[in-house]
């Protein structure tokens, strides 16, 4: 299986984002239906090298992986390997299970899949995260107010006083006893990123639904930084993976995310 080179995740996201200039994030999430007419791991690897030198982190959907079962998995980890050691990778995995189960959901993220951070779903409280954060050089992004229409079933009800996931945000600040815990914000509600920002001061956001998710890339990264314009990890998928269907995919996706990382680059200018 994968291993990636092992080193404090904070540490390679920072380093990372100096040495591009950049907080955008690159969503590797191969879908058949979009993809150009390539074989999936060629798709990756040539939309890594064209994209390498303009993110600070690569993040991968484990869902577009897992669907396709050994062959996925096989892609999963090729993919992995293909990614600069210097550059993050963050597995979206959103898990959430019992501590004991919880304990072989971060081994296989972490040791076996040598992911760098991974997003876990808090419901069932600290034990069920409590294994992800005991890896002390890996990054734990705990959902706290998610990018989908159906967010506001359970997110935003009001719980001891506050929204939930206000409370959810306050218990992510409680449990960063190594620094390595952070929140995963949609880019689309931008009053309630600012809110989550005030709360997690100097913990980095894992900020996905900008572009095709509808979020505002100005207000994300006004809201979405820290005190000193880092920590914030503007996460785009279709919008660049997708920016062509025809031989000219990786190039197109280049251009799409160097736009983005400039766009992102002027935004933290004229802070």
């Amino acid at each position: 299986m994968s291993k990636k080179k092992e080193a404090n995740f904070i540490d390679k996201l920072l380093n990372a984002g100096r040495s591009n200039r950049s907080l955008l994030c690159v969503g590797l999430d191969p879908d058949p239906e979009l993809m150009p007419k390539v074989k999936p791991l060629e798709f990756n690897q040539d939309i890594i090298d064209a994209t390498c030198d303009l993110v600070c982190a690569y993040k991968l959907n484990l869902a577009f992986y897992e669907a396709q079962g050994a062959r996925g998995i096989t892609l999963l980890t090729k993919t992995i390997d293909h990614i600069p050691a210097h550059i993050p990778v963050i597995g979206d995995a959103k898990r959430g299970d019992i501590g004991n189960t919880a304990k072989f959901y971060a081994k296989a993220l972490f040791s076996t899949l040598g992911f760098d951070a991974a997003t876990v779903n808090p419901y069932l409280g600290f034990d069920s995260i409590e294994p992800f954060i005991n890896y002390k050089n890996k990054g734990v992004f705990i959902l706290g107010l998610t990018s989908n229409p159906g967010a506001s079933d359970f997110q935003r009800l009001l719980c001891a006083g506050t929204s939930l996931y206000d409370l959810v945000a306050q218990k992510a600040k409680q449990w960063d006893i190594y620094g390595n815990v952070g929140m995963v914000v949609g880019g689309s509600y931008i009053g309630e990123l600012k809110r989550i920002r005030s709360i997690c001061l100097n913990m980095p956001l894992l900020i996905p639904g900008i572009g095709a998710q509808g979020g505002d890339l100005a207000s994300a990264v006004k809201y979405g930084v820290d005190a000193k314009g880092g920590n914030a990890i503007i996460a785009v998928s279709r919008q660049i993976i997708y920016a062509s269907k025809e031989k000219d995919f990786a190039q197109a996706a280049r251009d799409m995310a160097e736009k983005i990382r400039n766009e992102i680059n002027t935004y933290l200018a004229s802070r």
